[in-house]
């Protein structure tokens, strides 16, 4: 079976129109009212969710390709590049400020063209070091013959399986130029469509040595920020691929050893989509449930120990609480640990769990429900 770039028509896709007009309709109609929503919550709100947004983007396209990063590291720089309060609350390394720099020049530029010169930009920020691993890689330009056939590969050595094999070196600057030329013009094809129809097609033709799915991802979303008309971002289509990585490699195998008709790529790309929108919902409560909190919280003040500690439950402390746990992330004495706890649970910042003793813990509060408040955002 033949690769689809090894087509005569390659690279003129084909899809069933009338498969995927309701369900594009209904993907539409989804992110205008997720829109509309984060536009009633005003400013604050918005850059929150927009920074939880580009967070999850950040760390979920790295996890794809098997690269954990540090989430507080990823946070404290996309709000530092924001403009944001948070930022510089965490020192990022290099490396995570290459991935934030490329998703931020691809999300907040979205309107600027994209060219060779700035993709091989996005592509020296992943590999500050010129090198992927321990090995030594083209950075900042196409790769090259040198460097041999790129191919998808799986399984231990000797029983290697090859997925996909991709376009040789000498046909690049023809595919990358013709791959540029359709991304930056007005094709009439709707921006959903095209940011699905840019990512199997820059896939395919797997331009660099290494990065190739995460620079993808970057078109991809770039794109879907045009489909918004705004930079600020709500829903994150790389966590949601990262939830479904088995079908998204199996669909992007099967779609690169077919034909020219990609519908059913089409078809989970939207359907995908559709699943990150409502996945944004989620967020939006959570975000709205750390608003409620912090409006009871600044009624007073509270000291930077039990600040920092609140921000750690609100972003997903894993486990329970205890009085130990919270001298350890507050970096401070066992008394002033449970000092402190007493105050928020006079408060009703926090409650105590069920038992006692060595296992007492504690979780926060559902805001703005204690000591008889009404809450800001739901009151009528």
């Amino acid at each position: 079976m033949r690769y689809i770039h090894e087509h005569a028509a390659w690279p003129n896709f084909l899809w069933n129109e009338t498969r995927l007009s309701p369900l594009l309709a209904d993907v539409r109609h989804r992110q205008g009212r997720l829109l509309g929503k984060m536009e009633a919550l005003g400013f604050r709100l918005r850059s929150e969710a927009t920074l939880t947004t580009l967070t999850a983007d950040v760390l979920k396209s790295s996890a794809i390709e098997g690269e954990l990063l540090d989430a507080g590291q990823v946070r404290s720089s996309i709000a530092r590049h924001l403009g944001l309060e948070e930022g510089g609350l965490v020192r990022s390394s290099r490396d995570v400020e290459g991935v934030v720099e490329m998703m931020l020049d691809a999300t907040q530029k979205f309107t600027e063209p994209v060219t060779a010169e700035r993709l091989f930009g996005w592509h020296a920020c992943l590999f500050p070091t010129g090198r992927s691993g321990m090995q030594t890689i083209t950075v900042g330009g196409w790769r090259t013959a040198q460097a041999g056939p790129m191919q998808v590969v799986s399984g231990p050595i000797g029983k290697e399986r090859v997925h996909f094999e991709a376009p040789s070196a000498d046909r690049l600057d023809q595919e990358m130029a013709g791959f540029l030329q359709w991304f930056g013009k007005s094709s009439g094809v709707d921006p959903v469509i095209k940011a699905a129809l840019a990512h199997v097609w820059f896939v395919t033709i797997h331009p660099f040595e290494d990065g190739n799915g995460r620079i993808g991802r970057a078109i991809a979303d770039m794109a879907l920020a045009r489909a918004d008309g705004t930079p600020e971002r709500f829903y994150s289509m790389s966590a949601q691929i990262e939830a479904e990585r088995k079908q998204y490699y199996d669909i992007l195998e099967a779609s690169q050893r077919g034909g020219m008709d990609i519908t059913l790529w089409l078809e989970w790309f939207l359907e995908c989509l559709r699943r990150a929108v409502d996945g944004a919902e989620i967020n939006l409560a959570s975000i709205l449930r750390k608003a409620r909190l912090w409006e009871q919280v600044n009624q007073e003040p509270v000291n930077e120990r039990q600040r920092a500690v609140i921000n750690r439950l609100l972003d997903g402390f894993e486990g329970k609480l205890s009085s130990s746990k919270y001298a350890k992330l507050a970096k401070c004495s066992a008394d002033t640990a449970l000092r402190d706890i007493k105050v928020l649970l006079d408060r009703g910042i926090l409650v105590q769990e069920e038992g006692g003793g060595r296992s007492t813990s504690y979780r926060l509060a559902e805001p703005g429900l204690s000591r008889g408040r009404r809450d800001p955002y739901n009151a009528p």
